[in-house]
């Protein structure tokens, strides 16, 4: 005979942890996903006045595996993250980390030279940077007297 233990709020607890984690999902969605991923990675976004640099936290994935896009405009990530399967007689087991197909898009401006983007992977970091156009760099203008 087993003991088992009794916990009279774990439902509740259950129930909070996955309300939070639905709502954080869709603080995070910004609708670029739709019903095509599973999770979003979350992004940093960076401009200055030679480029916009975007940085993805996709752990666990190969670069290599990574599809990043460009077409008329608009950046696309897309890969995949494979769960871990284990053979193993597991008793209990708690996965909190996202796995699945992922995509996000991002509308480039105008401004953004689409044919000088270059994208690298370093430890779990995807970074793609976007050059920006030499005609849309502010240029001074002297006036004559």
């Amino acid at each position: 005979m087993s003991v088992v233990r009794h916990d009279p709020w774990s439902l509740h607890r259950d129930l909070l942890q996955e309300m939070n984690r639905a709502f954080g999902r869709m603080q995070q969605d910004d609708s670029s996903s739709g019903a095509t991923a599973d999770w979003v990675p979350p992004v940093d976004i960076e401009e200055n006045q030679e480029q916009f640099t975007i940085y993805a936290d996709v752990p666990g994935i190969d670069p290599q595996s990574i599809e990043v896009t460009l077409e008329n405009g608009v950046l696309t990530l897309s890969g995949a993250r494979e769960a871990q399967v284990e053979e193993k007689q597991l008793e209990r087991r708690r996965v909190e980390r996202a796995h699945g197909r992922f995509y996000r898009r991002f509308t480039l401006p105008d401004t953004a030279d689409a044919d000088n983007v270059t994208a690298r992977g370093n430890n779990g970091v995807l970074e793609v940077v976007i050059p920006k156009r030499a005609s849309s760099q502010p240029r001074r203008i002297s006036v004559a007297a």
